[in-house]
């Protein structure tokens, strides 16, 4: 048995993050790969990576994903709400840092 598509598979949402970071992310049509584009101060930036996705309640989606540069990315999704908890970690300085976040989302397609 196949788990059905996630909600989001297909479509884009602009992700706007509490601390000015915000993103355009675009999800394949099978909800496994993820294309984000920085918008901002990160305007450029993008990559395209592979996803793990599991739904915890009804239109909430835990995904994570690690990019080349070896920052971890987790989300939980909120679609009914369009809100998101995500968390990120990367190599600062003195080692890992890890940072908790609130934002939003607006789907554009």
């Amino acid at each position: 048995m196949t788990a059905p598509l996630p909600a989001f598979a297909g479509r884009t949402y602009l992700f706007r993050a509490d601390n000015g970071a915000a993103f355009r992310n675009a999800y394949s049509a099978d909800g496994k790969r993820l294309r984000w584009e920085g918008l901002g101060e990160s305007a450029g930036q993008w990559e395209d990576v592979e996803l793990h996705v599991a739904e915890v309640a009804p239109e909430v989606y835990f995904v994570s994903w690690t990019e080349q540069s070896g920052i971890t990315v987790s989300h939980v999704m909120d679609l009914g709400r369009l809100i998101v908890r995500a968390f990120w970690t990367f190599e600062g300085e003195g080692g890992r840092v890890g940072e908790l976040h609130t934002g939003t989302l607006e789907r554009v397609a």
